[in-house]
C-alpha cells in the first residue's frame, strides 16, 4: 500500500518561504516520477511541479524561478521549496507518484 505524507504548509507573509515535503511508504520510491500539485477553493487541482526518478525537474510558469522541486531517495522525500511567495500560491498542496495522493498540507500567504 502506497501512502504519501505532505508536511511544512503554514501561514506566511507575501514574499516569504517554505519547504514542504512529501514522505512516502510501501514503494521504492527512487523508481518514481513525483509532482506537486496545489488546489485553491473552488478551483481545479494544478500541476506545480514535477520531478523524474532520474532527477529532471520542470514547473508551471506561475512559478518558475521562486519553487524549487528536489528528492532525497534514501529519505524516500520529495521537497518543494517555495520563495518569494505571493497570495495567488494560497492553496491545498498535495504530492503524487504512482496514481496516488496524499492528503495535502495548507499553504497560506496573506499579509
Amino acid at each position: 500500500q502506497v501512502q504519501l505524507v505532505e508536511s511544512g504548509g503554514g501561514l506566511v507573509q507575501p514574499g516569504g518561504s517554505l519547504r514542504l515535503s512529501c514522505a512516502a511508504s510501501g514503494i521504492i520510491f527512487s523508481i518514481y516520477d513525483v509532482g506537486w500539485y496545489r488546489q485553491a477553493p473552488g478551483k481545479q487541482r494544478d500541476l506545480v511541479a514535477r520531478i523524474t526518478s532520474g532527477g529532471n525537474t520542470n514547473y508551471v510558469d506561475s512559478v518558475k524561478g521562486r519553487f524549487t522541486i528536489s528528492r532525497n531517495n534514501a529519505r524516500n522525500t520529495v521537497y518543494l521549496q517555495m520563495n518569494s511567495l505571493k497570495p495567488e500560491d494560497t492553496a491545498v498542496y498535495y504530492c503524487n507518484t504512482k496514481s496516488t495522493w496524499g492528503t495535502g498540507t495548507l499553504v497560506t500567504v496573506s499579509s
